[in-house]
């Protein structure tokens, strides 16, 4: 399927939620209000080391309209937050980590009020030497910045013998590549508002990626039983990872339930720069050889990653970068080796991608330099390379077996950008044109060994409604439609029939967290396990309101209809008005992962290949993506408006991270304060010709259904822009944004005038 916009068709319908976002209808949680809320605040370190001497409140206490200042010492519970490790101080107690770390919070009648507070309190610190370096942090000399010392994690992984390997190779290609802190710069900064209600209950309307993590760390912090704590969490203005972690919740909830009123938070851009998470930027290492005909013999590949100051997924993201790569390719023998290490540097966390931007960045580089020692053709030294589907994955894992790779291969050699890329003809003498692609197999689902439940509900409501209850969440991604379309094309509702009921944990089952490219997978495999029960039962009761066979009726749009389809027999309301028992199921089950026993390791991937078409200036060294072309192997498209809107936005945040995206730091303080001096893409930068190919077919005994493509369309396009510019100006990039004092030269015909003058 070649999917374009113009497209026609009951699958190009609406989306349920369009009109009111593009309208500016839509209230999201950062929106809602309360009569009689108090404003929260946090105040916030501005330093990236020091310990704390003492915090006093004191005079913030006592201004008028302040209802409370809190600090570590009013914290019921556990003082730590994080999903897999908690190290992160809810309020610090005695030390600082990164600018942005918390340190008191207040609640008060108004903005200026709460402001007032936060300057009012006194915070003495002693300065400590600042880690800014990860190189630096793994060293004796540098301060310990935990307890367990300044590495976070380590993780490895091999087969063959890589010296033996290297001994065999006609040339070897060594190259050291660098990666931004890019922000995720979602246009709803982080925020909600935190009422308490009766009976002790405390109901959190903020945005997050699982809403039922939220409530579990929650619940850890207030010293609360889970079910005392209701969290909402759609909708959401973006989040792209960066609200998966908590943020503000803690802070609103233990001000909400210190005054008994409800809390409003919303952090400002600068707030959001300083204490939110960015992508981990890495340094990745890797010296990789082939032999006389193009294989390779040997990958040795070594990757520190910066998580900052705190864990959050740290570990897990160095293991995803671990197992990327090496990419959907084969080696005799390979050697990989990485190390996530804490500094000062504020906090990274999960992003779009998970480490696979990073890693593919790396691994496709090496792929171009390797293809050009060889004098062969780039795209043709792949697919020389290429793992077959019968091969185990990147970490030598059982996987499902697919074409996804030879595919996607197969159709960028036969798209347009590819085979006009030797014509660079440019208007000016200072454009220079090239073209670069990149290929990836990218895991979906959390990996073995990390709990990742999955499973939905569906039921006939009271009012004749069809709801699917799922634990999702909606951040711009399109799952609302997608659920609904789903539910037309499968089970024969009309859009009208359904109710969607997501991100709320008091009416929604535990269906997993919304990341990692899985919830539109689960939601399809939740309704291929609920569709025959639940329509069976629909049918068994209205064959008995109806006095007729089951065998003789069919679901329909508005109701129960003949099995012809040419009268509609009963509406869903009168079903539910007279049925004597609910008609309700639900499903349970765990994301599909590899019998082969190594934590993190993904059973299930994503193919993309990716070409890109640049034009670079080289009188001010900037580069201009003018078209892209996608191969993506997915599986079955179940929305292609979704589907097209994921890639096109995925490409254009990773056109951000090859070319204009850094949260530069000095000694552990941002440089970048606001979106006025980071740079992401514009409308301008990103109105060049995009065509995505999506290759639904699956082998005939694959029932996984349709992969998540959340993720896939930002991770090629680094690597396909690097090449490209190579292609246009003979000039290799490693570092990650391009710079462009780098591209910059003088050309012929100027200098020649420049001699003149």
């Amino acid at each position: 399927m070649a999917l374009t916009r113009t497209t026609s068709g009951e699958r190009w319908r609406i989306r349920p939620d369009g009109p009111d976002k593009v309208t500016g209808k839509l209230a999201y949680l950062t929106d809602m209000y309360q009569e009689g809320m108090l404003i929260g605040r946090v105040l916030r370190s501005p330093h990236p080391h020091a310990g704390i001497v003492s915090i006093r409140t004191d005079k913030a206490k006592r201004i008028p309209g302040v209802h409370a200042v809190i600090t570590h010492a009013d914290v019921p519970g556990m003082n730590r937050f994080g999903i897999v490790n908690p190290d992160q101080p809810v309020l610090c107690e005695d030390r600082v980590r990164y600018i942005g770390d918390a340190i008191a919070a207040v609640a008060a009648e108004t903005q200026e009020i709460a402001a007032l507070a936060l300057e009012s309190i006194e915070v003495e610190y002693v300065l400590l030497p600042v880690v800014d370096d990860p190189a630096f942090a793994q060293t004796k000399q540098a301060p310990r910045l935990h307890p367990g010392g300044n590495v976070l994690h380590r993780n490895q992984y091999g087969h063959g013998e890589v010296g033996k390997g290297f001994a065999k190779c006609k040339h070897i290609v060594e190259e050291s590549y660098s990666t931004p802190r890019q922000m995720h710069t979602y246009m709803e900064t982080e925020g909600g508002l935190f009422i308490p209600e009766d009976g002790g209950r405390l109901t959190v309307y903020s945005p997050t990626q699982h809403g039922y993590k939220d409530r579990m760390q929650l619940a850890r912090i207030l010293g609360l039983p889970e079910f005392n704590i209701r969290v909402v969490s759609s909708p959401i203005g973006g989040s792209f990872g960066g609200k998966d972690e908590l943020n503000v919740q803690p802070y609103g909830a233990l001000l909400a339930l210190v005054t008994g009123k409800p809390v409003k938070i919303h952090n400002s851009r600068y707030e959001s720069v300083r204490a939110g998470l960015k992508r981990h930027p890495m340094k990745i290492k890797m010296r990789t050889g082939v032999d006389e005909n193009g294989r390779i013999m040997a990958h040795q590949v070594h990757i520190v990653a910066d998580t900052g100051a705190y864990a959050t997924l740290g570990a897990e993201v160095l293991n995803f970068a671990i197992e990327h790569v090496t990419g959907p390719y084969t080696y005799e023998s390979v050697e990989v080796e990485g190390v996530s290490v804490y500094t000062n540097n504020g906090v990274s966390g999960e992003f779009r991608g998970f480490g696979g931007n990073q890693a593919i960045f790396a691994l496709e580089g090496q792929m171009d330099r390797l293809a050009e020692k060889l004098g062969m053709d780039p795209w043709e030294f792949r697919l020389a390379n290429m793992r077959k589907p019968e091969d185990p994955g990147p970490l030598g894992q059982t996987i499902v077996r697919t074409d996804g790779a030879m595919r996607t291969w197969e159709s960028l050699a036969r798209s347009p950008i590819w085979l006009r890329r030797h014509d660079r003809r440019t208007s000016e003498p200072w454009i220079r044109r090239g073209t670069g692609a990149a290929i990836a197999m990218h895991g979906s689902g959390l990996g073995f060994g990390i709990p990742d439940p999955a499973g939905g509900m569906l039921a006939l409501a009271e009012d004749g409604k069809i709801e699917a209850i799922f634990g999702y969440e909606e951040f711009g991604q399109g799952l609302i439609a997608t659920l609904e379309l789903m539910l037309i094309e499968q089970f024969g509702f009309g859009a009208e029939d359904v109710r969607i009921v997501i991100g709320d944990t008091d009416l929604v089952p535990h269906s997993g967290s919304s990341t990692a490219s899985r919830a539109t997978s689960m939601m399809w495999k939740s309704l291929q396990k609920l569709r025959g029960p639940f329509l069976d039962r629909m049918l068994n009761e209205a064959s008995k309101l109806l006095s007729q066979p089951a065998d003789n009726l069919r679901i329909g749009r508005g109701g129960i209809w003949d099995k012809s389809g040419e009268h509609l027999l009963l509406t869903y309301a009168l079903l539910a008005r007279n049925i004597s028992e609910e008609i309700r199921f639900q499903t349970h089950f765990p994301f599909p992962v590899s019998p082969t026993k190594r934590v993190g390791a993904h059973y299930l991937y994503t193919y993309a290949a990716v070409a890109v078409e640049v034009e670079v200036n080289v009188l001010t060294g900037r580069v201009k993506v003018l078209k892209q072309f996608h191969a993506i192997a997915a599986g079955p498209v179940m929305n292609p408006q979704g589907f097209l809107g994921q890639i096109e936005g995925g490409s254009g945040m990773a056109v951000g991270f090859a070319l204009t995206e850094d949260s530069l730091m000095e000694r552990g303080a941002y440089l970048t304060r606001n979106l006025d001096t980071y740079l992401i893409p514009s409308y301008a930068d990103l109105n060049g010709e995009i065509e995505v190919h999506a290759i639904e077919e699956l082998p005939e005994d694959d029932d996984h259904g349709p992969r998540g493509v959340g993720e896939i369309g930002s991770v090629c396009i680094a690597p396909a822009i690097s090449e490209a510019v190579f292609q246009a100006t003979g000039k290799r990039v490693n570092k990650l944004p391009i710079d462009p004092e780098l591209l910059q030269e003088t050309p012929d015909f100027l200098a020649k005038a420049v001699d003149g003058i």
